[in-house]
């Protein structure tokens, strides 16, 4: 994770489009001055930063489907669940779904996991909209390789 940069996925570990689903990691870091704050003595990732990893994940997954022709904007969030805390340095797998796509607005199942326990879960409303022009398409790709994004989506999932 790039906290200052809002940059919260490290890597795309499965990208499955037949099954509109995306697994990604993200590792905690072990110092941030989000930390300083959040808080002194116990540093906590927080629960908001999660839904946005949850959020990046799920834009991740958009992406794909509309084969880097879209992208997603977080819209709302339902029924985010968090069961424990989350604590600097420590490794997360996230998951999403895409269960809905049309009229503009993609919904996806969402959750991040410690060592396999559930951590936190949310139903994520996403915005889809063209690149509102070529340098943020441009560095939305130089993120997505950053991240291992595959080159080529094929077009038929």
């Amino acid at each position: 994770m790039r906290l200052e940069y809002f940059q919260l996925i490290d890597r795309i570990v499965d990208l499955r489009l037949a099954d509109r689903k995306i697994d990604t990691e993200a590792t905690v870091p072990t110092t941030s001055t989000v930390f300083e704050g959040h808080f002194p003595g116990f540093p906590l990732m927080p629960g908001v930063l999660l839904i946005e990893t949850m959020a990046q994940t799920s834009g991740w997954l958009v992406v794909a489907v509309n084969r880097f022709e879209r992208m997603a904007f977080l819209a709302a969030v339902k029924d985010a669940k968090f069961r424990m805390f989350v604590r600097p340095g420590q490794k997360l797998s996230v998951k999403a779904a895409l269960i809905h796509e049309g009229s503009g607005y993609a919904i996806t199942q969402a959750n991040i996991a410690l060592d396999g326990k559930s951590i936190c879960d949310a139903t994520l409303t996403l915005r889809v909209l063209d690149f509102p022009n070529g340098e943020m398409k441009l560095r939305m790709r130089e993120a997505a390789a950053r991240v291992g994004f595959p080159a080529e989506v094929p077009a038929d999932g």
